[in-house]
């Protein structure tokens, strides 16, 4: 669409804090994008911890494999400094999961992310499982997942083909 998502060098935490000195002019502060938040967990822990401290709501849009990449329950850390999850759960099994996102981990990931899923609502506030709204994905299936099985609000995001 026009934008340049790629950087030439991953941001400090200074410079991730100086696009943000004016922050406050917004609803929340939103850890997302190209690629997972939670890989640089700890930039993502001080930049939150020095919202919260300016009053500011952070939330963080995650693909749900953070303790899969870190080889530990990262929850706990968050806690107190995020107060929006939002989990990318993206498909209704492991078998649909792995043919859509192909992940690392294989067919493990979809379990893992459901685990952190319910894991997560001990911690943060408020956790959404979401989905694309793909052609090959149940949708309803995956919203009863979320609001059923999980315990956790539901969210349908658009499809959309560029190009």
């Amino acid at each position: 669409m026009g934008h340049h998502l790629k950087l030439d060098h991953e941001p400090s935490l200074r410079e991730v804090l100086s696009v943000l000195k004016d922050a406050e002019r917004y609803e929340e502060v939103v850890f997302c994008g190209y690629g997972e938040p939670l890989l640089r967990l700890d930039l993502v822990k001080e930049a939150a911890r020095k919202l919260k401290r300016r009053g500011l709501k952070v939330r963080i849009n995650t693909n749900g494999l953070g303790n899969l990449i870190h080889g530990r329950n990262i929850l706990p850390e968050l806690a107190g400094l995020v107060d929006v999850l939002s989990v990318s759960l993206n498909a209704e099994d492991a078998d649909k999961y792995q043919a859509l996102c192909q992940p690392h981990w294989g067919r493990e990931s979809y379990g893992a992310i459901k685990s952190f899923i319910r894991e997560a609502k001990r911690h943060i506030p408020r956790v959404i499982a979401t989905v694309v709204d793909h052609p090959e994905v149940d949708v309803m299936r995956c919203r009863q997942i979320a609001e059923e099985e999980l315990g956790v609000e539901f969210r349908l995001r658009a499809y959309n083909l560029v190009g």
